[in-house]
């Protein structure tokens, strides 16, 4: 065999693995050091299992990814996101599908401190979907409006996919944060309408709350989610003026967070003492995915595998948006059955030779991949939204019934990669006024 074909067999044999249950870190790496070994021998093959995991994850780019999670965990063990939804709901109420929409609302700001989309879809189901329920929402809706909420996670800033698509792929990490703002902005946008288009078309969906709220009381409630916005302005607003690195805001931003649940009475030791056990055992399972992933790319080096696919490409001459719909084609698929972290870093050694050889911007690319990864969070048969909301609700809907509900989300969401596509000016423009 060729080097090539070894290569193309150790995708064939990567993909087996994976469908056969095995973790998606083992797999990569398994088959990435098989595949050096018997390219460039034993010694090569242990010198990369060696070197690598280090060279990998000691860069100071990659602490920022415990420390954003860290902050995350620490707002959600301090209830510094407690106050979003209400807040929301008092504003939203008197708009058709009001409660649906607080939903989105509530969501688009916790992401703003979490970067999970598992984290939101979590949060906001054990505060939302009761609340939905007791006003007589349909339940299919109710619970499909929030698993399609959590997927703004992956968008607004501090995003951990971002973060490791800015590494691999090279792309300042601060500018994809930016780009996202937009992406997820318009996102929760999309969703909104849809909300309000489908409940004014069948109000038995979302029934008409009469409930009488002062601007005192609405107010008041802005109060409660201060801690979400001193983080936000704090973390974003030093990023987008230059204040610190995106490496630095991950620790500013967990300082900050620990201080405000301070400041609140909010946290004891034991809530602390989680937030850390969390990041930690969060932490290694993706640096475990993420070393996999760079073993990968030197495996597909030694083979020529991955400029093989992009050279077939370019003998293509395939249009643009041709070669962006196939690859939008296979992330869709692989949804259905990975997480997005392990899909994205299964696939990025082998799509970067094929998007630099097609000229794609890769800060717009990722803001498109974040976006269709989140896509598969909600798509069947393994939405992991999906279940994640079914573990919170219970028997308030069945799994069916949710993904049911999560129909038109999806079309909304298509709809905003199309916008993306057409106006690519969406991602870049805040990129282009960072300093």
């Amino acid at each position: 065999m060729s080097n090539v074909e070894i290569g193309y067999a150790g995708i064939a044999i990567l993909l087996a693995l994976i469908a056969l249950r095995v973790p998606i870190g083992v797999s990569l790496i398994g088959v990435s050091f098989g595949g050096i070994w018997i390219l460039v021998g034993g010694k090569a093959a242990w010198g990369s299992l060696g070197i690598m995991p280090w060279n990998f994850t000691a860069t100071w780019q990659m602490s920022s990814v415990p420390m954003f999670l860290l902050m995350g965990f620490l707002c959600y063990h301090g209830g510094l996101t407690r106050g979003l939804f209400q807040a929301a709901r008092l504003w939203m109420a008197r708009l058709p599908g009001g409660l649906a929409i607080a939903a989105v609302l509530g969501a688009a700001g916790f992401a703003a401190v979490t970067g999970s989309s598992v984290a939101c879809a979590a949060a906001m189901g054990r505060i939302a979907v009761p609340e939905m329920m007791r006003s007589r929402y349909d339940a299919s809706f109710a619970t499909g409006t929030v698993a399609a909420a959590g997927t703004i996670g992956a968008l607004i800033p501090p995003s951990i996919l971002l973060i490791l698509y800015g590494i691999i792929a090279q792309v300042p990490v601060g500018a994809l944060f930016m780009g996202g703002v937009g992406a997820g902005l318009l996102t929760a946008l999309g969703y909104v309408v849809m909300i309000m288009i489908r409940t004014t078309l069948n109000p038995a969906l979302a029934p008409k709350i009469d409930e009488t709220t002062t601007w005192r009381e609405r107010f008041a409630a802005l109060g409660e989610v201060w801690p979400v916005i001193v983080l936000i302005f704090g973390v974003l607003g030093g990023l987008f003026i230059g204040l610190f690195t995106p490496t630095e805001a991950g620790a500013v931003g967990a300082a900050m967070s620990l201080v405000i649940a301070l400041v609140n009475r909010s946290i004891g030791w034991q809530g602390i003492r989680a937030s850390l056990l969390e990041t930690l055992q969060t932490t290694a399972a993706l640096f475990v995915i993420a070393i996999g992933a760079s073993m990968l790319t030197r495996f597909m080096a030694f083979s020529g595998a991955g400029d093989s696919l992009a050279d077939f490409v370019a003998t293509l001459g395939a249009d643009p948006i041709i070669l962006l719909i196939g690859i939008a084609v296979v992330y869709l698929i692989l949804g259905m059955f990975l997480e997005p972290i392990g899909a994205m870093l299964l696939t990025l050694p082998i799509l970067l030779p094929i998007l630099k050889e097609g000229n794609f911007d890769l800060l717009w690319f990722g803001i498109i991949l974040a976006k269709l990864l989140e896509i598969g969070m909600i798509t069947p048969p393994i939405g992991l939204n999906v279940f994640v909301i079914k573990s919170v609700v219970g028997n308030v809907a069945s799994t069916a019934l949710i993904f049911k509900g999560i129909l038109w989300f999806m079309v909304s969401d298509l709809i905003v990669i199309i916008l993306l596509v057409i106006f690519p000016e969406i991602v870049l423009w805040l990129p282009s006024q960072m300093k």
